[in-house]
């Protein structure tokens, strides 16, 4: 019963040092409507230009459109591992058929095999993978028309 009688002490002794040492609540500055609208313009033309800048495109040296089977994540995996077994069938189907050491699996892909959470995958994903000058393959969705 008399821990809480020492700690109001503890506190109003903190809060004293605060205010000897100088520390003191400041009202927020006022900022007039000139200045708001600085304020405001300056960042939407930043995001503009940012908008603007073209975005690192990389030079297609091959582009295919695999249907990939997922059957193996199903039938040999356990359910609570199927969905990353899937990733990595993506990854060594790719790998196999673009004759590439490096496959990077874009966002999208990744989302859609885990769209139904670890333990249902899709039984198979159509995917466009795209090979670079470097030999680096991507691998984006099929682009359906």
């Amino acid at each position: 019963m008399s821990e809480p009688e020492e700690n109001e002490p503890a506190e109003t002794a903190a809060q004293e040092e605060e205010i000897e040492s100088g520390v003191e609540e400041t009202a927020p500055e006022t900022v007039t409507p000139e200045e708001e609208e600085e304020v405001e313009t300056a960042p939407a033309a930043e995001k503009k230009e940012e908008a603007e800048a073209p975005e690192e495109e990389i030079e297609v040296v091959e582009e295919k459109t695999y249907t990939i089977p997922l059957r193996h994540a199903w039938v040999v995996t356990p359910r609570g591992k199927r969905a990353p077994r899937a990733v990595r069938d993506v990854r060594d189907f790719v790998s196999r058929h673009m004759k590439a050491e490096e496959v990077a699996i874009s966002n999208d892909v990744n989302s859609a095999i885990w769209a139904r959470s670890i333990n249902k995958p899709p039984r198979k994903i159509t995917v466009r993978a795209v090979k670079d000058k470097e030999g680096k393959v991507i691998v984006y969705p099929a682009k359906t028309s």
